[in-house]
């Protein structure tokens, strides 16, 4: 186990949190934790062949107006864990689900726990920096053949990297909402205030999940002090979709009408095994929007695809060469 919190040091700690395993409770798969290692999280694939980057290649240069839908799989190569890959994500590692949004909003003791394992992850979270994906997509925007991106992700790796026309679908952990007045603050901001209110806390953690969240125990969430809105005292949330909530409609709509106005789809890195994303490959098939796919395994809409590469997503999109 390892001990983090404001009375050892917690800023000091991070790099030896980053470079110790991380041994899950007696309940839990062993999860390892290395910092020289972005690829921890990164599912198993064979190497991507000469045909199917000249496929991809084919495909991108023919055209002029793509719509770019990314998922976990991009987040994965900066190191960061997510949930249905195989063997790696994180029902294949734990027992553990992630906060279903009726627990936080209705539960007070769901909100500390929420809070409280966020607030150990989210120095760690933070330091996650955008990969070679992330730069690639800024370059093809910046050259006029990427014209929108959507993102399921929630970590701000598009936005860090340069990506400008983007929509984060499922929103984002940097910031912080108000459920009760809709006051807006920095997720930098809230860690100081929480840094203030549990000067004395301490915890065990004694793992790493997706989106800043951190395995600790019980006991230790329950001596937790969260942070009420500045303005009205409120409960306050990250401006983020929990599972079991649904997207604004008015995102939707407008990510829909930008993908009618595309001559392309792209997708990267992500099963589309939840209807939030599969939703727009579903339209672009329905408009005959040609689509391609560069993913790890299997997805849910692999009969709607023009190219698919079963493979790791970096390795491919490094090797085109736009003409």
């Amino acid at each position: 186990m390892i001990c983090v919190g404001r009375r050892m040091g917690q800023r000091h700690l991070l790099p030896r949190l980053l470079a110790r395993e991380c041994a899950i409770s007696s309940s839990m798969e062993t999860v390892q934790v290395d910092k020289n290692r972005l690829n921890s999280y990164v599912p198993k694939s064979k190497p991507v062949s000469k045909n199917d980057v000249k496929e991809l290649e084919a495909f991108i240069n023919g055209r002029s107006r793509i719509f770019v839908l990314t998922g976990a799989g991009i987040s994965t190569e900066s190191g960061i864990p997510d949930y249905r890959s195989k063997e790696v994500g994180l029902y294949d590692r734990v027992n553990h689900r992630p906060m279903q949004h009726s627990d936080f909003i209705k539960d007070n003791k769901g909100r500390q726990r929420y809070w409280a394992r966020n607030y150990v992850g989210w120095r760690r979270f933070a330091l996650h920096q955008p990969n070679s994906i992330h730069r690639t997509l800024v370059e093809w925007e910046r050259s006029g053949r990427v014209y929108w991106t959507v993102t399921q992700n929630v970590d701000a790796l598009h936005a860090r990297a340069g990506t400008t026309s983007l929509t984060e679908l499922h929103g984002c952990l940097s910031r912080v909402i108000c459920l009760d007045c809709g006051d807006t603050t920095s997720r930098e901001h809230l860690q100081s205030r929480l840094d203030e209110y549990n000067r004395d806390w301490s915890s065990l953690s004694s793992g790493v999940g997706p989106d800043a969240d951190e395995f600790i125990r019980e006991e230790d969430v329950e001596k937790f002090r969260v942070a009420a809105c500045e303005k009205c005292g409120g409960r306050l949330k990250p401006d983020v979709v929990f599972f079991g909530d649904n997207v604004r409609r008015i995102k939707v709509e407008r990510a829909f009408s930008i993908l009618a106005s595309c001559d392309s789809m792209l997708v990267l890195g992500t099963s589309l095994h939840v209807w939030s994303g599969y939703r727009f490959v579903v339209r672009a098939h329905e408009l005959s929007i040609p689509i391609a796919c560069v993913n790890i395994g299997e997805t849910r809409a692999d009969d709607k695809f023009t190219v698919k590469i079963n493979g790791k997503c970096s390795e491919v999109l490094q090797r085109v060469v736009l003409t």
